[in-house]
């Protein structure tokens, strides 16, 4: 089975083409550059094994784009920390949000209005929306990317529905259909992007239950989050738009 490779980075120009490649399941690094061929090169190698080919890259590349460390210890922070983020932020906040069920959102009284095929009664003044306005108002942004598969899950129709509530309080919502996620190779990790400087990964359980928050400031981690969330933004619906594609699920 062929290896699902991602995008790290590249400062190929017009002429040239070295560019870091990311084993998704791995992690292992695929390097692309020009080949080397020159015999009496080759021969001041060592321990060259039958089927090895070797690449020259700019140092510049992997100075800029190659993991630092082959491992890292989680810093996980707390559901309270991680609300904090959300008024300590100082300009952009991005969410990926790529589930197929979120089980806190299965738990409310909207969302069983929903199921019974009732409009859900959104109350614009919890402390939820609140905070959202005061925080746009001050001009800060709140992004978010839904990943949606075809059909969609009972969840992701009830989000979609959300999205116009999330919408007045500031949030610019936009959609991409899962296989067009898996062609611009975006992961599969729900997270946070906070000021294109740290990521808030989230963690659930097996019934979909969010259980811990994961901080991540490696510099490539965040470097690739930026990258891929480009791409996701430019190739996302906004969710009006969007919605009107859905089929119905009558």
């Amino acid at each position: 089975m062929s290896r699902r490779l991602r995008y790290i980075g590249s400062n190929s120009d017009d002429n040239n083409c070295p560019t870091l490649y990311e084993d998704m399941k791995t992690g292992d690094v695929v390097v692309q550059g020009d080949a080397v061929t020159d015999p009496d090169e080759i021969a001041q190698l060592r321990k060259v094994k039958p089927g090895e080919g070797f690449v020259t890259v700019p140092r510049a590349l992997l100075a800029d784009f190659a993991p630092r460390d082959a491992e890292r210890e989680p810093v996980l922070i707390g559901l309270d920390e991680f609300e904090d983020l959300f008024t300590t932020f100082q300009h952009t906040a991005y969410r990926l949000e790529t589930r197929r069920r979120y089980r806190s959102d299965e738990q409310s009284e909207t969302y069983r209005q929903f199921t019974a095929g009732q409009a859900p009664e959104w109350d614009l003044e919890t402390p939820w929306c609140r905070s959202r306005r005061e925080q746009s108002a001050l001009g800060k942004r709140f992004e978010r990317v839904r990943i949606m598969d075809n059909p969609p899950t009972p969840g992701q129709r009830y989000l979609l529905n959300n999205s116009e509530r999330n919408g007045m309080v500031g949030e610019d919502i936009r959609y991409l259909w899962r296989a067009d996620a898996e062609r611009l190779g975006l992961p599969e990790e729900d997270a946070w992007l906070f000021d294109s400087r740290f990521i808030a990964l989230l963690h659930f359980d097996s019934d979909d239950d969010l259980i811990h928050v994961e901080l991540i400031t490696d510099p490539v981690r965040v470097a690739r989050a930026c990258q891929e969330r480009d791409a996701a933004w430019h190739y996302a619906v906004p969710h009006r738009e969007f919605g009107a594609q859905v089929p119905s699920d009558m």
